[in-house]
């Protein structure tokens, strides 16, 4: 007998000879099979934007430090220890001594200062160069202000010594350097396909890419798998159990629920929503459901006309019934969120409020000038391919029509355009997610900042901008915490962005796995993974 599998891209004939025992042989090669929701759009470490871009990179590089995967303080990686200056302005870090790039190359700290001089590098256009404007003159050199790389607070000081002069103390540093925007990346391989700031992407294809991590690229077959294998030039490669990681860009969350249903994958990507409370009921012991450092909201384009007045944004914001949202749409735990930093993020706890307040937010369009809805210009929500997304557009569509009495149209992309289009700005709204790239609140706040390549929704705030460099200017965490509070209760009254929900991370991941610990940012270093069955 024979069974019929729907692929994401075609229809795949199985056997059940062949179909069942997939994970058998995977246990016994060290084979991860991961469900990873989207084609990543770039393996540029300094290029990539996304979480499905995350997932890979891991694997294939590594910063000088990683994320502890059962939480806590950040653990070495391609820095065995460093030392910190008494007044936090000085970081030495030293490299491990066996540290290689996967060609054999030894790794020395002149990687990290032309690493960093090209994510610095304007014309290279990355969305994450303020990730090192804590280092001395970074955003100076970054916007043109200096010339010389050499005035920049990063210099090799022997081959395996690192010393890092920052601008003020900044009680995270350690915590972002696990990021994949200040990972090194090879010299020799990007200039062999270009100048410092080519963004062509041609060095990061298989045969080509060059990295640190503990895999290596052995091929990429677009919109179908990604294999990366064991890195023999590894530092710690004795630590490595999996042999091999194989991701795939499954944007249908029914196809993957039948995929890891059917032995076809150890971990997925998310779960559908319709399927969550099932399975919450059923006491699926598949199923995970862990707090995640991350919110879902919407971004709006404030350089366009009716986006331009804060009243129209907080008619917006207030016209969402987000605990209905989380009740009847998500339906996975998650919370209703009146803050764009999750509560509890490192200890710290927004004081903000967004009601549900559907005549207020009548009132509110009525004195931006469109009282009932009337001459507001059509209203478009863009968002990436996956049901999930299209569920939440539909709620909040229905919302704003009956609220508002506005016309609002859905404009649904496949991740790559839609990315794209957030970056150039071609949007009214777009639904988007931000998850920490560190465990502090500064990771949220900060990218709401002007001139900061998230940002994306051309808003700017003086104040917010005094209040943010005051935070990243101390020491004292309970003063810190105090500033970024008054600088997000502004963001809240402003909304360029609007909250709609603190993310939980659900998925489903065999028993098979192991070494797999739940953690905020859900990140999970290769060399911890393995399985094995009980």
């Amino acid at each position: 007998m024979k069974k019929y599998y729907i692929c994401f891209l075609c229809i795949t004939v199985l056997s059940c000879s062949q179909q069942e025992p997939l994970l058998d042989t995977a246990l016994d090669n060290q084979i991860l099979h991961w469900g990873n929701g989207s084609e990543p759009q770039s393996l540029d470490p300094h290029i990539a934007t996304g979480v499905p871009e995350h997932h890979v990179l891991i694997a294939l590089c590594e910063g000088l430090t990683i994320t502890n995967p059962k939480g806590g303080d950040n653990l070495p990686g391609v820095a065995q220890a460093w030392d910190i200056s008494d007044d936090g302005l000085i970081y030495t870090f030293f490299l491990q001594p066996n540290a290689k790039w996967s060609n054999g190359d030894d790794l020395v700290a002149e990687d990290f200062v032309w690493s960093w001089k090209r994510i610095l590098t304007a014309s290279l256009g990355s969305q994450y160069p303020d990730m090192l404007y804590y280092l001395k003159n970074a955003e100076e050199y970054h916007a043109g202000k200096i010339q010389d790389f050499s005035e920049v607070g990063v210099e090799a000081i022997d081959a395996k010594t690192l010393k890092v002069t920052l601008r003020a103390p900044t009680p995270f540093f350690t915590k972002l350097l696990s990021h994949y925007s200040t990972w090194p990346v090879h010299k020799k391989t990007i200039l062999n396909f270009g100048e410092i700031d080519n963004r062509n992407g041609e060095w990061t294809r298989p045969g080509n890419f060059v990295c640190n991590g503990p895999m290596k690229l052995k091929s990429w077959e677009l919109n179908k798998k990604i294999i990366v294998d064991k890195n023999p030039m590894y530092w710690d490669y004795k630590q490595v159990q999996l042999n091999e990681i194989h991701y795939y860009p499954i944007v249908n969350e029914s196809t993957e629920d039948r995929m890891f249903r059917a032995g076809q994958l150890h971990v997925t990507n998310v779960v559908p929503l319709e399927k969550c409370p099932v399975y919450l009921e059923q006491n699926n012991p598949n199923l995970r459901v862990d707090p995640y450092m991350g919110t879902y909201f919407y971004r709006t384009n404030t350089t366009i006309d009716s986006l331009n007045n804060k009243k129209v944004r907080k008619a917006l914001a207030y016209a969402i019934d987000r605990k209905m949202i989380v009740d009847n749409v998500s339906k996975c735990g998650q919370q209703p969120a009146y803050s764009f930093t999750p509560p509890g993020s490192a200890g710290y706890e927004p004081n903000t409020e967004i009601p549900y307040d559907p005549e207020l937010a009548k009132q509110l369009l009525a004195e931006a000038g469109y009282e009932n809805g009337v001459n507001f210009p059509v209203l478009e929500i863009l968002f990436n391919t996956q049901e999930g997304h299209r569920k939440i557009a539909l709620a909040i569509q229905q919302m704003w029509q009956e609220n508002l009495n506005i016309n609002v149209e859905l404009v649904n992309q496949d991740w790559k355009v839609y990315l794209s289009r957030e970056r150039i700005g071609d949007f009214q709204i777009s639904r988007a997610g931000w998850i920490g790239d560190y465990v502090d609140p500064n990771t949220f706040l900060d990218t709401l900042r002007a001139n900061r390549g998230n940002n994306k929704t051309g808003w700017t705030n003086d104040t917010y901008e005094t209040l943010m460099q005051k935070a990243n200017s101390t020491n004292d965490n309970a003063l810190r915490y105090d500033l970024l509070g008054q600088a997000e209760k502004i963001l809240i009254d402003e909304m360029p962005i609007i909250p709609i929900y603190t993310y939980v991370r659900q998925y489903q991941i065999s028993s098979d796995v192991k070494g797999w610990h739940p953690n905020f940012l859900d990140h999970h270093h290769p060399k911890f993974v393995y399985l094995e069955r009980d």
